[in-house]
């Protein structure tokens, strides 16, 4: 015990004269940020809080649930502003991130307000606070303006301890997150089928990757972990439902450079009880029968998710670029689920980019979605064209 203490205790003295070397000797400050327009036409219906997104799990589960069909959108709620802070520091430079868009969710859903992305700091190889999950990756994010992006990726933010043992062309994370929650700003018991119950998290989430970096682009794998518990807390006619189950999940992502001027980002991901931590994926934790427990007639089970994406981006000059990609996530619920419960989403864009000066950009989108219910072969669909022109800024300060 005393020599892995011994060992631990080396390694962070390490990684801190190590990052130390690389420190700045000045403290600075970047404003940046960008304000951003969308503008279209959605053909079909989608609930009305995400009119200007594509989010195949706000689509409708019956006939007109949302009707009618065809609407015109505005909006500027991908509008961003941010500040980084750089401090130098005798263990290493000291960095700091604030920044949020304007796209509410949770109890602002569908409002214009501030959505706080990512608030961290940084120690030579530690991050505490909210920032990139390890098990996501963000590079493989493409070059589109539809703002919620491909359903079948992980992408997620999440309030985490961080460290980096190796950092450069290859590249290790490992990071204990917070529990629970998901991109909706929602509690887990929105994640679950059981009624009457509340989480019992008593165990972080347990991620890391590794991230092999080169001319030719990148490839990384990730691992997800993590325990999923409720109790139940109206344990009347002789029912408990207090149970847990293991969530685990395998990711597969890459970037590569096709040739000088087209680049393939694609990923698929596996895994049972993570689907909060995709990018559109409702439950984690399902409903099977449990006969012969008259205490316990039910149970929950970790659902099955699987997720793929695939994109490609096309330079044609240096201010005209073309994007085409599919992403799906399929899930597979327990037999006793709703029959308008989530089983597979569908999501393809078509965009076109035009960068006609410096820090603008123009670009025109065609969008489409489909959601399938678990039972009953009901299936919704929408297609919508978006218009998005977006400027940015960034500003640097140097202090003594």
């Amino acid at each position: 015990m005393k020599l892995k203490l011994t060992l631990s205790a080396a390694l962070l003295v390490f990684s801190l004269a190590v990052a130390a070397q690389d420190s700045p000797k000045v403290r600075s400050l970047e404003i940046y940020g960008f304000a951003m327009t969308d503008m279209g036409y959605n053909f079909d219906q989608i609930n009305p809080n995400w009119f200007d997104a594509l989010r195949v799990t706000k689509l409708p589960t019956y006939k007109d649930q949302y009707a009618p069909d065809g609407e015109a959108f505005f909006g500027v709620r991908q509008s961003r502003f941010g500040v980084r802070g750089f401090t130098p520091t005798p263990i290493g430079e000291l960095k700091a991130v604030f920044d949020f868009d304007l796209f509410g969710v949770g109890v602002d859903e569908g409002q214009t307000t501030m959505r706080p992305r990512n608030i961290y700091g940084e120690l030579g190889r530690f991050l505490v606070g909210q920032a990139n999950t390890p098990f996501m990756d963000g590079d493989v994010f493409p070059n589109t303006i539809e703002y919620w992006g491909p359903t079948g990726m992980v992408f997620y933010r999440n309030v985490q301890l961080r460290y980096a043992p190796l950092v450069g062309k290859n590249e290790v994370f490992i990071a204990i997150e917070r529990p629970g929650a998901s991109a909706d700003k929602g509690s887990f018991e929105s994640r679950i089928e059981l009624d009457s119950v509340v989480g019992q998290l008593h165990l972080p989430d347990f991620s890391v990757h590794y991230k092999r970096t080169g001319d030719w682009g990148h490839v990384q794998i990730a691992g997800m972990l993590r325990q999923l518990q409720w109790k139940d807390i109206h344990t009347t006619g002789g029912y408990d439902l207090s149970d847990h189950v293991t969530g685990w999940g395998l990711h597969l992502s890459t970037a590569l450079n096709l040739t000088k001027n087209t680049i393939f980002r694609g990923s698929i991901v596996y895994g049972e009880g993570v689907e909060n931590y995709m990018n559109d994926a409702p439950i984690d934790v399902g409903v099977v029968d449990n006969p012969g427990n008259p205490q316990k007639p039910i149970k929950g089970k970790a659902l099955p998710v699987t997720g793929i994406m695939a994109y490609l981006e096309q330079m044609w000059t240096e201010k005209f670029s073309m994007t085409l990609g599919y992403s799906s996530t399929h899930i597979e619920n327990t037999a006793v689920s709703n029959s308008t419960a989530y089983k597979n989403g569908q999501y393809a864009t078509l965009t076109f980019l035009l960068t006609p000066v410096k820090n603008m950009l123009a670009a025109a989108e065609l969008q489409y979605g489909k959601r399938d219910n678990f039972t009953g072969g009901y299936s919704a669909t929408d297609v919508k064209i978006q218009f998005s022109f977006k400027y940015s800024f960034s500003q640097l300060f140097y202090f003594k």
